[in-house]
């Protein structure tokens, strides 16, 4: 599916004024952060009075998230849930494709392949695929490693009519690799492919033995690239994500290295880009199908070390290490035709700032 940037994003982001830029490494707060049991639904709650938040607008926000297309939001401060709320029959069971958000989650696990010495991101990609893995000639070809596609700086063409085809025919030259950012499906398609050829299982496989199963996500799932989950679950990675790839007492990723460089700025082409993740609070942006870069950052009603994995039709995991907050938010399109940050990205982050007070 070709990507299609809303003239409602490019608004958004001309009317912003520049933001500082900030390490956006997750460093939540040393007192008791709250992991939910990894065997059973169980999940402590705390009411937004006790941290001093303002109960009436955070249910603004909800309502007015409920005005757009959205099915489950939930938010956690420290682990414990603040607020839940479910629309459209949807109950906290309720599993649903997060769309481009598991870009985000596929990263992770690109972390744990490497820590585990199956891949090596600064390898060539023909090394676990093969010579010939696209249309290039051999030379720029090798200039393609597992890290430009965790970047979105293969250089391949994203303008071909799918985008999401992986054949070598639709891979196609534009610029030599490190040299032009774009956001193309095909060539993180090709992430799990790379890690599933190195473990020697199935991407679904490995992902379920090295996250899922060991941060109580008995529910989610891989299929032909795309991730389902309920909203719990998406939370509970938002969790991991906040405490650095600690659950509890278990590192579910121990490299700091690789997590760092994952959540803070990957190139100097986007820099509100890491590792399949989006960032806030960068000096310039730029956004799924153009090549403008805008002087401003994402999301300037939200802090500004706001890390997030977005998808296609508002899908979003939030998380936000300053405030040791984690929101997700699933459901269908809230209005907005952007795969990466839109207007709503926007709206819901002004209701929360009331409710939050930061």
């Amino acid at each position: 599916m070709k990507i299609i940037i809303s003239i409602s994003v490019i608004a958004i982001l001309l009317s912003c004024h520049k933001s500082p830029v900030p390490d956006a490494t997750p460093t939540p707060t040393t007192d008791s952060y709250y992991f939910p049991p990894t065997t059973s639904d169980t999940w402590d709650t705390k009411t937004a009075s006790s941290i001093n938040w303002n109960e009436t607008n955070l249910q603004a926000a909800f309502d007015y998230a409920a005005t757009k297309n959205t099915y489950g939001l939930i938010v956690l401060h420290k682990g414990k849930i603040v607020k839940e709320q479910y629309w459209n029959s949807w109950t906290k069971d309720t599993k649903y494709y997060i769309a481009s958000a598991g870009k985000s989650v596929a990263a992770f696990v690109a972390g744990i392949a490497q820590k585990e010495g199956i891949i090596n991101i600064n390898n060539k990609t023909s090394q676990y695929l093969g010579i010939g893995w696209t249309s290039l000639p051999l030379a720029k070809e090798n200039l393609i490693t597992v890290k430009n596609q965790l970047t979105m700086t293969t250089g391949l063409d994203d303008g071909v009519p799918d985008q999401d085809c992986t054949t070598p025919a639709c891979l196609v030259y534009k610029a030599d690799a490190g040299n032009r950012w774009a956001y193309h499906n095909a060539p993180y398609h090709l992430v799990q492919n790379v890690i599933a050829a190195a473990a020697g299982t199935t991407f679904n496989t490995y992902c379920k033995q090295k996250l899922f199963d060991k941060i109580g996500m008995p529910n989610a799932f891989w299929l032909n690239y795309i991730m389902y989950c309920t909203t719990r679950e998406a939370a509970r990675f938002g969790s991991l994500i906040l405490n650095k790839g600690k659950w509890n007492a278990t590192s579910v990723l121990d490299d700091a290295t690789y997590f760092n460089a994952m959540v803070n700025t990957s190139q100097n082409l986007n820099l509100s880009y890491g590792y399949l993740w989006w960032l806030n609070g960068k000096a310039s942006a730029m956004v799924p199908g153009s090549q403008m870069v805008f002087p401003t950052s994402l999301n300037t009603n939200a802090p500004t070390d706001m890390v997030m994995a977005l998808g296609k039709d508002d899908k979003k995991i939030y998380v936000i290490p300053s405030l040791d907050v984690v929101v997700v938010r699933l459901g269908d399109s809230a209005g907005t035709t952007a795969l990466g940050p839109s207007s709503f990205d926007s709206d819901l982050w002004a209701k929360f700032k009331l409710a939050m007070n930061y």
